[in-house]
């Protein structure tokens, strides 16, 4: 599983990268057509992975331990001017969470989860191999929308 960990990191690195190509101005920005922003598809990546991974799975109870649930969790709109300290503890966050769970994983913490159905892709999770490359499916997938989204930003 140690390819699937660095996957998902280098594709948040990715993202990243493309983060630090725009201004907050442009990360705030709802192009035509969308109704979130590149902030907005970063910061729910990094809120939905804590979830399924601990919460959906019955690792962990609730989801109030999750930084940012509420700003980015499935439903949620943009609702404020993100600022530049909240876009660094996002990208801070981004790569430490997935190491913990790389390390919470080798100490065998998902070895019994829950199984359940994504609402996304309307899968069952029966394992958390599953739940990773599920992950690592939709981080790409809003990542894809971050890059729609500068090209709408960037040719106006």
């Amino acid at each position: 599983m140690d390819h699937v960990f660095k996957f998902i990191i280098d594709s948040r690195q990715a993202f990243i990268k493309l983060l630090d190509t725009l201004t907050l101005d442009q990360l705030n920005e709802i192009p035509v057509g969308f109704n979130n922003n590149i902030i907005w598809n970063f910061g729910h990546i990094v809120v939905s992975t804590q979830t399924l991974i601990y919460t959906r799975t019955g690792v962990r109870e609730g989801v109030n331990w999750v930084k940012y649930v509420d700003s980015y969790a499935k439903g949620t709109k943009p609702a404020y001017f993100v600022k530049q300290e909240e876009v660094d503890e996002l990208k801070k966050i981004a790569i430490e969470s997935i190491e913990a769970i790389q390390a919470d994983y080798k100490e065998g913490v998902f070895d019994i989860i829950t199984p359940y159905e994504t609402g996304t892709y309307f899968a069952t999770l029966n394992s958390i191999e599953d739940v990773l490359v599920t992950t690592s499916g939709h981080d790409n997938m809003h990542f894809g929308y971050a890059v729609a989204q500068k090209r709408i930003i960037n040719n106006q």
